[in-house]
């Protein structure tokens, strides 16, 4: 990923190497419930050094695996990876009509006064800052989260709360944090200075997915604790 800054162009992004394993959380002939651990890309880069990623590991062994939806590099945590063509369009269609459910754990910057809460702002492409987003209410796209808090850490300045991305804007959970005054610990495009210094990771992780099997229609529950 290459982000361009005025009339030059940083330095492509070499990817570090990740040596932490992409867990199997559940298995059936439809789908893999996987967890994709932090630093690790969903989908190989264009780089040939960023060619290691989430799926390229699976389908070592499942080689019909294919990709959905996406996790960013910085934020671990649980994905549905189809092993069926029919299940991979059943799926896609659930997350196009928003049914599928998705949860996040997070740390924020600061105490949070209200117990639960959404915020809804416009996301629309910040263009001179790729691949930052910004809120934008010209031409932004609808975006709405909810929160609710878990534990509040006074000692230690931070928010434990659980992110429900009722839409699922690119970033959306970083910047929708930040507008409402408590980024996320550790992030790097969105969080001031104290608030990246104060984790050694993205405080995000997708902890739980709810969706329809794409085969039989029951209801499916995923998991993934914290590893923070």
């Amino acid at each position: 990923m290459e982000q361009p800054t005025g009339a030059q162009q940083a330095q492509p992004y070499i990817v570090p190497p990740c040596h932490r394993e992409v867990r199997i959380l559940y298995r059936d002939e439809a789908f893999l419930l996987v967890e994709k651990p932090d630093l690790l890309l969903s989908v190989p880069g264009r780089l040939p050094q960023n060619k290691d990623c989430m799926i390229t590991r699976v389908q070592c062994e499942y080689p019909s695996a294919t990709v959905v939806h996406r996790l960013d590099l910085d934020t671990s945590g649980i994905m549905i990876v189809p092993l069926q063509r029919e299940a991979h369009s059943e799926l896609a269609r659930q997350f196009q009509r928003r049914t599928i459910d998705k949860t996040y754990t997070a740390v924020l910057w600061g105490i949070l006064e209200k117990d639960e809460g959404t915020i809804e702002l416009p996301i629309a492409c910040d263009w001179q800052n790729r691949p930052r987003q910004k809120i934008c209410y010209d031409n932004g796209k609808h975006a709405l989260t909810e929160y609710r808090v878990i534990h509040r850490d006074e000692a230690n300045h931070c928010t434990r709360v659980t992110l429900h991305p009722v839409t699922g804007r690119s970033h959306q959970l970083r910047i929708h944090s930040r507008e409402l005054g408590h980024p996320i610990l550790g992030c790097d495009m969105y969080a001031h200075s104290a608030a990246l210094n104060a984790a050694p990771r993205l405080m995000l992780h997708a902890t739980e997915i709810r969706f329809r099997h794409p085969i039989d229609g029951r209801e499916v529950v995923g998991y993934s604790a914290p590893p923070f």
